[in-house]
């Protein structure tokens, strides 16, 4: 399969990788639809953040179900999947108490920008569309697997309730989301900054 691997600063190529395989039975394979760069990945491309030896990047995506391990139930093959940048399980003591991005058996995803990708705790991390949406649709679905619910984690964190204010500092993806979340939740006021 190819994918983008990241060598250096300013230096990401299109290579052929090793296709991934099932490796745990709570695993799935994707074949990803879409996905994007994140802000996260400019670091170091920009050469903020250390790369070391180079590797696959990219967390953010949708796509289809191509093979589930033999634990996984809650997704089948040939469903149209969003994925989240950070596994969970959804059994562990932390994902039955809300707080699955906080799992006890998580993993970050970070090989998302390829044709393939093996999705740990696929039941827990994977989330299934009742039906394939128009691929028209695909890319604006990319959100829905990192910043919204980053943004909607912020605004429940903060405790934003019926009729309260809510201050977002940041207007980008996260911070927008932000904003919307604390709008579903039921902000009086939302001020953005």
């Amino acid at each position: 399969m190819r994918g983008a691997v990241i060598h250096a600063p300013g230096d990401v190529r299109f290579e052929t990788l090793d296709d991934p395989k099932v490796l745990h039975p709570t695993d799935a394979i994707i074949r990803t639809a879409v996905t994007c760069v994140c802000g996260s990945d400019l670091w170091p491309y920009r050469g903020a953040e250390p790369i070391g030896d180079p590797h696959p990047m990219g967390h953010e995506y949708v796509g289809f179900v191509e093979e589930v391990g033999s634990e996984v139930s809650a997704v089948r093959p040939g469903q149209f999947v969003v994925g989240s940048f950070a596994t969970s399980d959804n059994t562990c003591v932390n994902c039955r108490n809300g707080f699955p991005s906080n799992c006890l058996h998580r993993e970050f995803m970070s090989t998302c920008q390829a044709e393939y990708v093996r999705i740990p705790n696929a039941g827990g991390t994977l989330v299934a569309l009742d039906e394939t949406p128009d691929e028209s649709l695909w890319p604006s679905l990319l959100a829905l697997s990192d910043v919204m619910g980053t943004g909607w984690w912020a605004a429940e964190a903060a405790e934003v309730r019926s009729g309260s204010t809510a201050v977002v500092v940041g207007d980008g993806a996260v911070g927008l989301s932000g904003v919307i979340a604390a709008k579903e939740m039921g902000a009086e006021r939302i001020i953005a900054m």
